[in-house]
């Protein structure tokens, strides 16, 4: 398995991640101690980094408004502890998980097997310098069913390849909401219609920063990329996926064969379950490039 491989490997598993976010199952339960749908968000993302502070969390998210995250932090932890929203995040996975994908893929030994598998790979991550949302949910005991585990393991994988993706965001010289816009425009993130107020940024912001894209020459007039852009944005994604890549390096040839035959039936799974609310993705959602 190359660099490609795994990071195409890890968007596809990502689906089961995400879940927790738009689970009716989460507002519910994390309601109960007080966040609201928009706060436990990012409680629960941030809460294995501690208390930190809505600075913290607006640089490790990197995408979302300031604005926005403060509404959130630190009153979430005024009202819940980061261990309580911890362990309520990981009691709404283990009921919830089950009916999203079924009780007999739940209950396989595929699933079983694609966890352990996975459990080793992120447990052979080399290091966390660097990594911060990594290194939080790292320190996190490892739940003792294998679908709330397999769902750790993606989430430990997954979050050392996003710390990963805003160092090349960084290195690339585009900010939170500037790399929300080009990314938005490749059409493989949030539908353009519902992601500027997902993320909480103004039109006047959003257009601001369209207009110093524009004037770089990565985007064109009708907000599409240009060429420049568009070769931008894969250097990013290249880079993520190399720096994403270590972990995987231990895998044979047939264990990652199994993984990426196991991702697709997983993400199909999710997908037919409607945990998503229809109209939300980008119409390249999913996609490597």
């Amino acid at each position: 398995m190359d660099a490609f491989a795994a990071g195409r490997l890890t968007r596809h598993l990502d689906a089961l991640h995400s879940v927790i976010y738009f689970l009716p199952d989460a507002n519910e339960k994390f309601g109960e101690i007080g966040l609201d749908s928009r706060t436990h968000y990012f409680a629960s993302r941030s809460a294995p980094m501690g208390a930190v502070s809505a600075n913290v969390v607006a640089a490790t998210f990197y995408n979302f408004s300031p604005r926005l995250v403060a509404a959130a932090i630190p009153h979430a932890w005024e009202v819940s502890p980061p261990a309580r929203v911890t362990r309520v995040r990981y009691q709404i996975l283990a009921s919830a998980l089950p009916r999203v994908l079924g009780e007999q893929l739940t209950g396989s030994a595929e699933v079983a097997r694609a966890a352990t598998m996975l459990q080793r790979v992120a447990e052979s991550v080399p290091f966390a310098d660097g990594r911060p949302l990594y290194a939080g949910h790292a320190e996190l005991p490892w739940p003792d069913t294998p679908i709330v585990a397999l769902w750790h393991a993606i989430t430990l994988l997954r979050e050392y390849r996003g710390d990963g993706h805003i160092a090349a965001l960084v290195t690339s010289g585009l900010s939170g909401l500037e790399a929300l816009i080009t990314h938005t425009a490749t059409g493989m993130g949030f539908d353009p219609k519902v992601v500027r107020g997902l993320r909480g940024w103004s039109r006047d912001e959003w257009d601001a920063a369209t207009e110093k894209l524009i004037s770089r020459g990565l985007l064109g007039g009708d907000g599409d990329l240009t060429p420049a852009g568009t070769a931008l944005r894969s250097e990013i994604e290249d880079r993520t996926d190399e720096l994403g890549f270590p972990p995987w390096r231990g895998l044979s040839a047939s264990q990652a064969d199994e993984l990426v035959d196991f991702a697709g039936k997983l993400r199909a799974a999710v997908l037919a379950a409607g945990v998503y609310p229809p109209g939300i993705f980008g119409p390249r959602h999913g996609q490597a490039r």
